[in-house]
């Protein structure tokens, strides 16, 4: 159990050990649904804003959909589209388009833990700039079931790092962008509808000597019609 719980929170975790850190108090809330359209094709769609400046205003709205194929019951490939709203004190922010390719996959285990990974390439287009921003993301899952493996609560765990894979001309430098890292717990609802909350870790490279670090009030809703 503790090597699944290393592997999904320490690869999040490089932030340079001689930076100045900004710290900020966040609360980030995700609503999601994915599901099968018909046969192999599979659906998701997902919200989340996501509150900032010590809970103080609406720091990013994020509207993400995609369509999937199933490979296999462990194997899914995505092609997505994310709209980014980054609103600024008092007035708009430059907003953010993304394409995405995923794969995901499970990994087989014992009943002490379910893990799970996905491998993300973005395309991001920025309002104040002309340049296509290239970025990679990796994400490791890991969850602890407390009642029995799928039937209750669980313990869970995960990480994930971003890359950013060239410079633009509204910001992105290429090298480690992010990384972020959860603890909390997943949690049944209603039948279909599963809860996660806990405390995520956001680690944001913001260049010249400084990092951003906020600490997040994480809530997710997920419902699979």
């Amino acid at each position: 159990m503790k090597r699944f719980l290393l592997a999904a929170v320490l690869p999040a975790l490089p932030a340079p050990a001689a930076a100045q850190i900004d710290h900020d108090l966040r609360a980030w809330v995700n609503l999601n649904a994915q599901g099968t359209i018909t046969g192999r094709t599979l659906f998701y769609v997902e919200a989340q804003p996501r509150v900032g400046d010590d809970l103080a205003r609406l720091r990013q709205l994020l509207l993400r959909p995609a369509i999937g194929y199933r490979i296999s019951d462990q194997v899914s490939i995505w092609q997505g589209y994310a709209h980014v709203e980054n609103p600024q004190a008092g007035r708009d922010g430059p907003n953010e388009e993304r394409s995405f390719q995923q794969l995901s996959w499970s990994v087989p285990t014992g009943p002490a833990v379910s893990l799970s990974m996905r491998t993300r390439l973005e395309q991001r287009w920025q309002s104040n700039g002309r340049d296509t921003g290239w970025r990679a993301r990796h994400f490791v899952r890991a969850a602890f079931p407390l009642a029995g493996r799928g039937k209750g609560v669980a313990a869970l765990a995960y990480g994930e790092v971003f890359v950013a894979l060239n410079d633009t001309d509204w910001g992105a430098r290429g090298g480690f962008d992010q990384g972020r890292a959860f603890l909390g717990l997943d949690l049944p609802v209603v039948p279909r509808l599963r809860a996660e909350a806990g405390y995520l870790n956001q680690t944001i490279n913001q260049r010249a000597g400084r990092t951003g670090m906020n600490h997040v009030a994480a809530f997710a809703l997920y419902w699979r019609p």
